[in-house]
């Protein structure tokens, strides 16, 4: 349809002189608050980390989706925009609530119901995807130590983390508690992006710190200090522009430290705490059929399986007494 527009002569706005005019006062923040919500649509270049040890041959076929994926998405994304300014003004596209809905509406005619359908669809899609992978970061964490040990658990015959993608189904209805979808993309999109910096400088330190590990997959390190420039001017300026906002995402992050301390970090817990959480326990595996992964003897050294055998301590497990601790070797 942006075809059919462009060669019936309707591209005003694609026109240079049109297209770069100042309709309102340029501000560093609000453009570092539109790449903010902009790289919204690119975010599922991260999600496929998560499942690598579902992915067959993970090591090649990892970089290769990444790298068909980004242009191909970034390809669509930007000739979708290409088609959308021959039918509407810039004003147009800010006032709208649902860009591709107005689109259909004014170039489809009797036909724009296709419009809001295939924008659900493609809802659904990305939903699918995102809790196919986020639920996975649950899984992983619960392994770790870091969450209630049934996090870790999978279905006995489906082999799903069934409790993982339970709770990322509750937090994600949580977080729905606001009705303004550009308010919830800058929440999400902030403490998304604060994550990734870190995760990516963490990269960096132990490229420093542990050189010799091995690394399958491995970068050129210009590539990470590129991104963490871009990403200190994104969180910077996207802070001082909307300070509520990203402020508010500040204290959502925030509120995991005293979990962290209540879960992890607090060893010697009451009695009655570990018996309620582990009748919570037995009640989650008995409601989802679920139990630990099993780990074959021969698919792993004697390192994972030490490490196998530490997911499957609940963080609830109480600490043994001072004697007996002393006795044991």
């Amino acid at each position: 349809m942006g075809v059919v527009q462009i060669c019936k002569g309707q591209y005003f706005w694609l026109e240079p002189k049109n297209a770069f005019e100042n309709f309102q006062e340029p501000d560093i923040g609000l453009i570092a608050l539109a790449f903010l919500q902009g790289s919204f649509a690119y975010g599922g270049w991260n999600f496929l980390n998560y499942v690598t040890e579902e992915l067959v041959d993970p090591y090649k076929n990892l970089p290769r989706a990444i790298f068909i994926s980004i242009p191909l998405v970034t390809f669509v994304y930007v000739f979708a925009n290409v088609a959308y300014v021959t039918a509407m003004s810039p004003q147009e596209l800010l006032a709208s609530n649902a860009v591709a809905v107005t689109f259909g509406e004014k170039l489809l005619g009797v036909m724009a119901w296709i419009m809001p359908i295939s924008v659900a669809l493609s809802t659904f899609g990305g939903v699918n995807g995102s809790l196919f992978t986020s639920s996975r970061l649950f899984f992983a964490g619960a392994r770790e130590g870091h969450l209630p040990s049934v996090l870790a658990m999978i279905h006995v015959k489906r082999c799903t983390p069934i409790p993982a993608l339970l709770f990322t189904c509750i937090s994600t209805l949580l977080m729905l508690v606001t009705s303004d979808m550009y308010t919830l993309i800058n929440y999400v999109g902030f403490i998304n992006y604060f994550f990734y910096g870190v995760t990516i400088a963490g990269q960096i330190v132990l490229r420093w710190k542990k050189p010799d590990i091995p690394r399958p997959i491995k970068v050129n390190l210009l590539f990470p200090i590129i991104y963490l420039l871009f990403w200190a001017f994104l969180l910077v300026f996207s802070l001082w522009s909307e300070p509520v906002v990203c402020g508010t995402g500040l204290a959502i992050m925030l509120t995991g430290v005293p979990v962290y301390f209540l879960g992890v970090y607090w060893q010697h817990k009451p009695r009655c705490f570990n018996k309620f959480i582990e009748l919570l326990t037995l009640v989650s595996q008995k409601m989802c059929m679920v139990v630990y992964p099993k780990v074959e003897e021969d698919s792993g050294t004697e390192e994972l399986n030490e490490d196998v055998e530490q997911w499957r301590q609940p963080i609830y497990q109480p600490a043994a007494p001072k004697d007996k601790a002393a006795e044991e070797p």
